[in-house]
């Protein structure tokens, strides 16, 4: 078994202290042995306002917070998910938010690019996002081998698309990292839900990482970092605040689920998504 974490964060404006205070859960998480740790949505800024990523795009390979992750994995000797990214795209008013895998080397492993966008307006809060406007969607599936297992990668909003979470499944996943930052509102209402239903459909474990806290742009989160196991069981969470929740990855109980309940191989409806850059 490999131990598996989450990290919980409310992040700010300031990039600099937001880094301090993911490279101490990163080494708390680390000291608790886990092997792969996944860094919440946005934790390097949540600005105050949509446009403040743009301002702060990073170029593949360059960057603050790119130079910060690659860091923390070799200083660590973990796999570190970085969270989300803004990566520049050819577009100056834009940027791709860029979910990024790194080796204990400190190399790059894997870039997935968030699909689905949150352009919705909640009348319970009045809250309303549209992150089109300064988001280009990516198109690609990402699963990756890892020490820990095959990790298939998605963002918070992904989470209400189930065919995304099928297709990594039929790419072999056992593990899915999920970065994200669900409203106060919405998370309330689905995250737990829907955090398990991901995990039961596709017999795979999900380490679901959260911001979670009141934010300086007056956005509140749900937090509620959980990891599930592959039949539906929440194996550590943190409902509030900062801080660090971890499990282990079995696989061999993994195998075994997947063996006595092959549900994967009952599917009769498959599902397509363009596959381009």
């Amino acid at each position: 078994m490999t131990r598996v974490a989450a990290v919980q964060m409310a992040s700010g404006p300031n990039i600099h202290a937001n880094l301090f205070e993911a490279g101490r859960l990163i080494g708390r998480a680390a000291e608790a042995g886990a092997r792969l740790v996944v860094l919440p949505e946005n934790f390097a800024l949540m600005g105050l306002t949509e446009w403040d990523k743009v301002e702060i795009r990073e170029r593949e390979g360059d960057g603050v917070i790119q130079n910060f992750l690659a860091d923390q994995a070799r200083r660590r000797g973990i796999w570190l998910v970085g969270g989300t990214v803004p990566l520049a795209t050819d577009d100056d008013s834009k940027v791709r938010m860029a979910s990024l895998l790194f080796d204990d080397a400190g190399e790059q492993r894997a870039r997935y690019d968030k699909v689905h966008l949150f352009d919705v307006q909640l009348t319970e809060s009045g809250e309303k996002y549209v992150e089109s406007e300064t988001i280009e969607p990516g198109s690609r599936v990402v699963v990756v081998d890892t020490p820990v297992g095959r990790l298939g990668m998605a963002v918070c909003y992904d989470l209400r698309f189930p065919e995304l979470f099928r297709r990594m499944a039929g790419e072999g996943a056992e593990i899915i990292a999920l970065p994200s930052a669900f409203t106060a509102v919405t998370g309330k209402a689905h995250w737990e839900v829907l955090v398990r239903a991901r995990a039961i459909e596709n017999l795979c474990y999900v380490v679901a990482s959260a911001q979670g806290g009141y934010h300086a742009n007056g956005r509140e989160t749900h937090g509620d970092s959980m990891i599930v196991d592959p039949w539906g069981v929440v194996a550590d969470r943190l409902p509030r605040g900062s801080g660090v929740v971890s499990a282990e990855i079995d696989r061999n109980r993994l195998s075994d689920i997947r063996r006595t309940f092959p549900v994967l191989s009952h599917c009769r409806i498959s599902c397509d998504m363009t596959e381009s850059g």
